[in-house]
């Protein structure tokens, strides 16, 4: 049997047994059968950061002000917060 017809057959299994019982999926939200999303972590504090003021935590891609000064021949090190010279 393919997955999709499983899938298929599970939804109307608990469809039924929704209605047999008289349940609502506002119901079962209620019940709390469906966790909340977390929270999208929020960015860590800026390690790097320029003359505008613009940061970057040093994860992900590096921001566009980033990259231009460091193809302008800068160095990443150069934007570090709390550097000594």
């Amino acid at each position: 049997m393919s997955m999709e017809i499983e899938r298929a057959q599970a939804i109307t299994w608990i469809r039924i047994q929704m209605a047999q019982q008289g349940l609502t999926l506002a119901d079962l939200q209620a019940a709390g059968c469906f966790a909340e999303p977390a929270p999208s972590p929020s960015p860590g504090p800026a390690c790097y950061r320029n003359a505008q003021g613009q940061g970057w935590d040093g994860h992900g891609v590096m921001p566009d002000w980033l990259q231009r000064a460091v193809h302008a021949g800068q160095t990443v090190e150069h934007f570090r917060i709390g550097r000594t010279e």
